[in-house]
């Protein structure tokens, strides 16, 4: 139902210790859009039961969706938070092929529902759960808004990053938008050049919805307030599985739709895996091919299904996955309390697709 990997670190502390959710100071959300449905009920159960009574710093670390789940995470009430983006967003609705600009202000109008009247402020004076949305600032023909020169700037960072992910600096900075008070690092064996950034009252909107700005999908955001001039897009770009180390100590945990882990968007179809020491303290928790197979189509979510498939087919079956992955949180559920410590696997024998 649910499989658990951990690295060398992670999986000596937890034989030693059990699964204790104090062990975790760091949370992971990757990109990957709808993709996340398949999350949901154990994203309600980590953060309405498991992480609830919490008197530490956890930070929440998230590109694209991962951001805005992110963002719930930190409010007040993440259940409901998470549970509203999920409602919205499953049923998103567009006539006909939507436009760039249409996507965007279909996630700009999913904020104000998910924030309610002082979501952002709780964001903001959370002092256990710090959130970080990481966006990619874009420079040269990646940062133009024209689709053909655009286009041109992808064709550029797919030959540049096929070479070497740290090709990526001609084109790209890693910017972590971050509560105020966190004192977050991270070391990137690519050496992409980053930059923290203080998430305010003025600008959160803006950085989350920049972290999930698809390049060639969406608009990007232009002149986030606080960061330098430009334009900004797509966390995933750079961190869409992620393949950084966290510095600060403690273990990361990362709730994950598959074993297939791939550190940037364009490495999605290169045989690029995430180098196994930069997860050393990390436990990935990701459904297993069983459970996905249970699904309709036998396969989760995904942004395609907005073309394939009509609104009549598309939201019954993304309905369906969300009350699915109950079973997700009720297998996560038994493993912390029965502690079947023989479920975590070393993070090596997730498969290299």
């Amino acid at each position: 139902m649910l499989n658990i990997y951990a690295g060398e670190g992670a999986l000596k502390q937890i034989q030693q210790q059990g699964i204790q959710q104090q062990m975790f100071r760091h949370f992971l959300g990757a990109s990957g859009g709808p993709k996340w449905f398949t999350l949901f009920g154990l994203d309600k159960y980590l953060f309405g039961e498991f992480f609830k009574d919490r008197t530490e710093t956890l930070n929440l670390i998230g590109s694209s969706a991962g951001a805005f789940r992110s963002a719930c995470f930190a409010q007040n009430d993440p259940v409901l938070a998470i549970s509203t983006l999920a409602e919205h967003y499953h049923k998103t609705v567009y006539e006909g092929r939507p436009s760039p600009a249409e996507i965007t202000q279909s996630a700009v109008d999913m904020l104000e529902p998910m924030f309610g009247e002082t979501g952002v402020r709780q964001i903001l004076d959370n002092k256990i759960f710090k959130a970080h949305f990481i966006v990619a600032k874009c420079n040269g023909f990646v940062a133009s808004e024209n689709r053909l020169v655009q286009g041109l700037g992808i064709a550029k960072s797919l030959l540049l990053n096929k070479h070497a992910r740290s090709n990526l600096n001609n084109q790209y900075q890693r910017f972590i938008f971050s509560a105020p008070g966190s004192d977050l690092t991270i070391s990137d064996h690519a050496n992409i050049h980053t930059q923290k950034v203080t998430l305010t009252h003025d600008n959160l909107r803006q950085a989350l919805v920049a972290s999930g700005s698809i390049p060639l999908v969406m608009s990007g955001i232009e002149n986030i307030l606080g960061a330098p001039t430009g334009m900004y897009r797509d966390g995933g770009i750079i961190d869409y599985h992620f393949d950084f180390e966290i510095e600060q100590p403690g273990l990361t945990l990362y709730p994950h739709f598959s074993e297939t882990i791939k550190p940037g968007w364009f490495d999605k179809n290169s045989n690029r895996s995430f180098l196994p020491e930069n997860y050393h303290n990390t436990v990935v928790v990701c459904p297993s091919e069983e459970f996905v197979a249970s699904l309709p189509y036998q396969k989760i979510p995904d942004r395609k299904d907005f073309e394939t498939m009509t609104p009549e087919q598309r939201i019954p079956y993304w309905s369906l996955v969300l009350k699915e992955t109950e079973r997700l949180a009720a297998s996560f559920d038994e493993l912390v309390q029965k502690q079947q410590l023989d479920r975590v696997k070393p993070i090596q024998s997730i498969a290299v697709v």
